[in-house]
């Protein structure tokens, strides 16, 4: 999910909480993460109306499309979406027939999730649950978006990790904020276009600077550091690529004005076991 931020970046989702740590850090989780609950409950209802939160252009999904099939395992994989909202991964997973499990901390996003699902006639598991505490058995775990909205990045990362412990790691994200100066400067022109056009909103609100601040990736995800996190959590082999087909895909649905300042960089971080020649996983759900 996607939320433009303070600063003009996007980003979104949420959570993260593993057993462990002081007293003072587990209740200051706590405190946060029901925060994070109460605002994507809250924006559930209008969530999908941004076109960047649920595209329908079909050159955009399917070069979404694309990144999925070249860093999940073939399918049939067990594939765990983290921070799933209201299903654009799930559902692009769940097309190209994989078995997927969808993990939220809001309700709400995952009420219409379900919806999504049953209309396009697919099967998705969902589970409320804080994104350090999924369930285990899956060949490949993917995010979009969350990774700067979890009070432990690293936590969250580490139980992913267990998650699938012989699979493979997906994690999409955005360059914004603190990230780079000069598309925080962009990203600032995007959003002055969208008053003077008197769009609506992406979202109902803004994150409590109290809140953003209290987040490690709060003011943005370096991809540096977002690989340094990867690594350090366990996931071996961490590679990164740039969405570019992505970008351009997104970039032919804006004005010409807009596309004076273009979209949003995006990047993803691949990690865990490598698809073989012949389209195997080594070791993926049967710990070989």
């Amino acid at each position: 999910m996607e939320l433009e931020q303070s600063d003009g970046d996007p980003a979104a989702t949420r959570r993260g909480h593993l057993p462990g740590g002081t007293a003072s850090q587990r209740t200051g989780d706590s405190v946060v993460l029901e925060a994070v609950r109460r605002f994507w409950d809250d924006d559930a209802t209008t969530y999908d109306r941004a076109p960047g939160h649920a595209p329908r252009n079909a050159a955009v999904l399917g070069a979404w499309r694309a990144v999925l099939a070249r860093n999940l395992p073939p399918a049939p994989a067990r594939v765990l979406d983290v921070g799933a909202g209201t299903g654009f991964l799930s559902l692009l997973a769940a097309s190209l027939g994989h078995r997927v499990t969808a993990l939220d901390l809001s309700p709400g996003m995952l009420g219409k999730l379900a919806e999504h699902a049953e209309s396009a006639r697919v099967q998705i598991d969902t589970v409320v649950a804080p994104a350090d505490d999924p369930p285990g058995g899956f060949d490949a775990v993917m995010e979009r978006h969350v990774l700067w909205t979890l009070p432990d990045p690293g936590r969250a990362l580490g139980a992913w990790r267990a998650a699938a412990p012989y699979g493979t790691l997906l994690a999409v994200e955005s360059v914004w904020g603190r990230a780079d100066p000069l598309e925080a400067l962009r990203s600032r022109a995007r959003r002055f276009q969208h008053r003077l056009r008197r769009l609506p909103p992406d979202h109902h609100g803004e994150y409590d600077p109290a809140l953003r601040r209290s987040l490690p990736f709060g003011a943005g995800t370096p991809p540096a550091a977002v690989l340094a996190q990867v690594e350090a959590a366990g996931w071996p082999a961490p590679r990164m690529e740039r969405l570019r087909d992505v970008e351009w895909a997104e970039s032919l649905e804006l004005g010409l004005m807009e596309r004076v300042f273009g979209v949003t960089p995006r990047f993803c971080v691949a990690a865990g076991a490598a698809v073989s020649v012949h389209g195997d996983v080594p070791g993926a759900a049967t710990g070989v």
